[in-house]
């Protein structure tokens, strides 16, 4: 069985520590979690059932009642499925589909606006890499997996803001 992005998400962060649906939606939005996966707040507990039923979490017995958090935690199978798909991700490049590389193929119909949209876009992506640091410096120590996803987001929006900067004053 392979994990979608999602579930591969909410596993990871079951395994980094047990958790319960509200506290999953808490390190989702501290982290920044969504700029990157499609995982909205009515999710997460779908999410959580279908890992359950696939017995890769498991929850607590004692926590069943109608007003108890039922804590999460991975189940030996979920540890190993989860093993399984990372080493996988991390070691083939896989092509991501991104709706600038569409734009930009189309970007004859912008025409003369051009320049002024990078201009736009630049600013925006500026006003990332400041959302991210801040994101970032407010949540330490982080765990290593969240360090590095910084980390990689850093960079990626940094390399687009240097391509940025060299266009814009291409276009000038």
């Amino acid at each position: 069985m392979t994990l979608t992005s999602a579930e591969l998400t909410i596993l990871g962060l079951v395994i980094e520590q047990p958790r319960h649906g509200y506290d999953l939606e808490r390190v989702i939005e501290q982290r920044g979690i969504r700029q990157w996966t499609d995982i909205g707040f009515s999710s997460i507990y779908y999410l959580l059932s279908k890992l359950e039923k696939r017995g890769l979490l498991a929850s607590d017995a004692a926590a069943t009642g109608p007003t108890t958090r039922r804590v999460m935690h991975a189940t030996a199978a979920g540890r190993e499925e989860a093993f399984t798909a990372v080493g996988e991700l991390l070691e083939h490049a896989q092509p991501a589909a991104n709706p600038f590389l569409v734009a930009l193929a189309n970007l004859d119909l912008v025409g003369p606006d051009y320049a002024r949209v990078l201009r736009a876009r630049l600013t925006e992506v500026e006003e990332r890499i400041a959302a991210i640091r801040a994101a970032e410096r407010s949540q330490q120590p982080l765990p290593l997996a969240a360090r590095e996803v910084f980390s990689y987001s850093l960079h990626q929006w940094e390399a687009e803001r240097t391509w940025l900067h060299e266009r814009v004053g291409e276009s000038r």
